[in-house]
């Protein structure tokens, strides 16, 4: 048997010329024993791409991947041929996922933050010519105006921003929510809108913990071999004189939160409690490289008048070239007092502010000479929830006051 008949099983069987492009067959290589078979379904494929007249380019490329694809499948096909029809269905598929690549790379540079040079995970911003910027980056841009006591300006083409004069861009949003994006377990492309949900609950690669971590098992690994690892877990038949010493680490950790949560229970069965909506104003010293502070209007409370200060790491001489923010403040008693008021104080997020504090409970007791407490930290999360308020034109927060009877 010659090489061509080898290669396309004989001549007669292919059809009619024309059937099928010449290009196209040629480049699969089938004759007749996967043309007959691969043939009308290319020519009807080529027909539905392409219409009436020539076919297209995609039409071509659908027939082509639709040949291949049915010639690797076809289980009367030589081996030899079986494999090439596969390599090559493969090879079209890389290729058009290329040529998809370089459209989603066009994009990310067009739909990307100015200022990061990211694609925005959350809410995206816009100046007023449209230049895009990220939630993270635009509430840093405000912070960092605020510290350097200056108006903010897009990176790009330097037009003023503020939180009046910015817009949220939705269709930015959708469409970069739409992009695929690669988990980071399973190296899958997903759509960004669900990369998350699939990373947390779906991927049979995520890196999960053993059920018995709370017994002091160690074990991390992929969600796949979870099953295997607990049933030959060793954690569930130790001692109970062995798991004493993990018990114990684990009453210290819920011990303090329990201090904390009675604390504030004992607060309030006090007899006198107050509390007030504080507002922290945005002011600057007097030095010669002025500095930010805050400062409250003065207000009432347990029949006595106060006042709330606020300053920014400590008042570091440039916070705005540092990375990590932090808030501290002072209560002060304005008011004269006959005897010495012991009170217990504490700080949390105004009724609309979306800011995360966590409650720590202070204690002072203030006399006509000792009427200020120390900075002591506002105890936010971190950075990102300071510049949240630092971007804001005023921090609004809620003030808890106990007076503490003898």
């Amino acid at each position: 048997m010659s090489g061509a008949e080898e290669a396309g099983g004989g001549g007669p069987a292919a059809g009619p010329a024309g059937a099928v492009p010449a290009g196209v067959g040629v480049g699969v290589g089938v004759g007749a024993g996967a043309g007959a078979a691969a043939g009308p379904a290319a020519a009807a494929a080529l027909g539905e791409a392409a219409g009436p007249g020539l076919p297209d380019e995609a039409g071509l490329a659908g027939a082509r991947q639709l040949q291949l694809q049915e010639a690797a499948g076809d289980p009367d096909a030589p081996p030899k041929k079986r494999l090439r029809a596969a390599e090559a269905a493969e090879a079209a598929a890389a290729a058009a996922a290329a040529g998809s690549g370089k459209l989603e790379e066009r994009l990310y540079s067009v739909l990307c933050c100015t200022v990061c040079l990211d694609l925005p995970k959350a809410s995206v911003y816009q100046c007023t010519n449209g230049h895009l910027m990220c939630a993270g980056c635009f509430i840093h841009l405000l912070a960092d105006a605020r510290l350097k006591e200056e108006q903010a300006t897009c990176p790009n083409c330097r037009c003023e921003i503020s939180k009046s004069l910015c817009c949220r861009n939705l269709a930015v949003e959708k469409a970069v929510s739409e992009l695929p994006s690669e988990c980071g377990f399973c190296l899958r492309q997903f759509p960004r809108s669900l990369l998350e949900r699939h990373q947390k609950e779906e991927c049979q690669d995520r890196v999960t913990q053993c059920k018995y971590k709370r017994i002091g098992c160690p074990w991390h690994g992929p969600f796949h071999e979870l099953t295997v690892h607990e049933a030959a877990c060793a954690h569930p038949t130790k001692t109970g004189n062995e798991l004493m010493e993990i018990l114990d680490e684990m009453d210290q950790s819920h011990r303090k939160e329990m201090q904390l949560y009675n604390s504030i229970f004992s607060l309030l069965s006090f007899e006198k409690i107050g509390y007030t909506e504080v507002q922290f104003r945005p002011y600057r010293t007097d030095d010669f490289i002025t500095r930010l502070y805050y400062e409250t209007p003065r207000f009432t409370v347990l029949n006595q008048t106060w006042v709330l200060k606020a300053r920014v790491n400590d008042s570091e001489r440039n916070p705005n070239l540092s990375c990590k923010r932090t808030l501290s403040f002072q209560l002060l008693l304005k008011s004269k007092v006959t005897a010495p008021l012991e009170c217990s104080f504490l700080l949390l997020k105004g009724p609309y502010d979306d800011v995360r504090i966590s409650p720590v409970i202070y204690h002072f007791i203030f006399t006509n000479e000792s009427n200020e407490t120390d900075y002591v930290p506002l105890p936010i999360i971190d950075s990102v929830e300071c510049n949240k308020l630092l971007a804001a034109k005023n921090i609004n927060l809620r003030l808890f006051l106990f007076q503490i009877q003898k």
